[in-house]
């Protein structure tokens, strides 16, 4: 996907967030009837806005990374003596609770809806069979074979392996036993015969990993259909573009050795950065030959090479995928389970960066964002839906941290307030104010930096 496009889907996911929960906090406050001065999607200068009867100024602005909601506040300008009754500062303080409660809400509102109506159109999942499992790895301690498709980590079900990455998430620094259940096979053929619990010992797990990828560090391949050595797509300015590669090409030899398959093609190149390659491809039902040289570049503290095109797209076997599908009404717990496991995950991951167990290499900002974004609106709905859920919990959640400029430091204000019988100290909330502005820009700083540290 290119550059604009990646900046449009990201625009389009930051602009459905940021609207839900602005919207949360917008609909509620004209409930509790205080005035509402402006309802703003984005920063900076506006680039579209309208006023309603009520005197609400609707605003689209230039900067995508956020919005806001004004409400009409003594603390943030003179009142009109008419008008103070509809003023922020002078409703109740559970109205304000409710009001500040209300935008995380309607994130969390926002995935449940995103889920449902994933599972009503259906989601096509990959069954989680084993192609390889890693010699002296922890899953091949456990017993864990070639074939085995994974049906059941301790009591949750994983019918893909989307399922199985997030419940071994869930695992990063623990020192347990983990049953997985499985249900032996023959890899590429649909395991039909009984279950068999396997015990995986895990022992200060993925403690300070990065780049995490549960199911590569238990030592799993999972099983994927042989894919021909086929162009799909050719990044323009890429090593692959400069030495005459196009779509379509299938490569037969490189230095005059056959190539199997795609994967055996992507490994050849990842060992042979910087260095010239002389290729044989068919085009057209002709056989043409190319000079091919691959960029190097550091991935994981090893020299790889790379030629900027992508693999030819091909169907899955009918019976080595399954489709998740409910009705309507059947949805609703179906996301409210799904919402609420997403919520734990994040809680708990969290949790463990702070103590130490997750490395904050692994805290992301709008860079990757983007880059996922885009990558989840290209690859189908469903996709998108369930990306647009995850990182809907993820707002919500962290707007309910207890950090003063964030949501969650303001309701921590007020439940103090309401406790107390009287706010706190001005002088106190502005000592808040400074250390949660200093917490949230060094994390954003963070998150930037890492964005930047993986694209180079």
């Amino acid at each position: 996907m290119g550059t604009l496009q990646t900046f449009l889907a990201f625009v389009i996911t930051l602009g459905i967030l940021v609207s839900i929960h602005e919207f949360g906090h917008f609909w509620v406050a004209r409930r509790c009837g205080v005035k509402v001065l402006r309802f703003s999607v984005g920063f900076g200068k506006p680039l579209w806005k309208r006023t309603d009867r009520q005197g609400t100024e609707y605003v689209i602005a230039a900067i995508p990374l956020g919005g806001y909601v004004k409400m009409l506040d003594e603390r943030e300008g003179p009142v009109a003596e008419s008008e103070k009754q509809f003023a922020f500062n002078s409703k109740p303080v559970l109205s304000r609770i409710a009001i500040v409660a209300a935008g995380p809400i309607a994130n969390f509102l926002l995935a449940i809806a995103a889920l449902w109506l994933m599972y009503v159109l259906g989601v096509k999942t990959v069954l989680p069979q084993v192609e390889t499992v890693l010699p002296d790895s922890p899953a091949a301690l456990a017993g864990i074979q070639p074939g085995d498709e994974i049906v059941r980590i301790d009591s949750t079900e994983t019918p893909g392996w989307q399922q199985v990455n997030m419940e071994l998430l869930s695992f990063i620094g623990d020192s347990r036993t983990v049953d997985v259940t499985v249900r032996p096979g023959v890899p590429g053929v649909k395991p039909e015969g009984s279950e068999v619990i396997r015990q995986l010992s895990l022992d200060n797990w993925l403690v300070g990993d990065e780049g995490l990828n549960p199911v590569k560090s238990l030592g799993l391949v999972p099983y994927s259909p042989q894919i021909p050595a086929i162009v799909g797509q050719v990044v323009a300015g890429g090593a692959a573009e400069q030495s005459g590669l196009q779509s379509g090409d299938k490569i037969l030899k490189t230095n005059g050795e056959p190539v199997q398959d795609w994967l055996a093609w992507v490994n050849l190149i990842r060992s042979h950065p910087g260095k010239v390659l002389q290729i044989e491809i068919e085009r057209d039902g002709s056989v043409q030959r190319l000079t091919l040289t691959p960029g190097d570049k550091e991935v994981e503290g090893q020299r790889v090479g790379y030629i900027g095109a992508g693999v030819q797209s091909v169907s899955w076997p009918d019976d080595m995928t399954r489709t998740l599908q409910f009705d309507p009404l059947s949805a609703v717990p179906k996301a409210v389970q799904a919402t609420s496991a997403l919520t734990g995950l994040t809680l708990e991951s969290l949790w463990k960066m702070v103590v130490g167990l997750v490395s904050v290499k692994n805290l992301s900002g709008p860079i990757t964002i983007a880059k996922v974004a885009g990558a989840s609106l290209q690859s189908g709905l469903e996709n998108f839906l369930y990306f647009l859920s995850m990182l809907s919990v993820s707002l919500g959640v962290l707007n309910l941290l207890p950090i003063p400029v964030l949501d969650g430091g303001h309701l921590l204000f007020y439940l103090v307030e309401w406790v107390r019988g009287k706010p706190l100290s001005e002088k106190a909330q502005m000592v808040g104010l400074k250390i949660g502005v200093t917490l949230v820009v060094s994390v954003m700083i963070l998150a930037l930096y890492n964005d930047i540290s993986r694209l180079f």
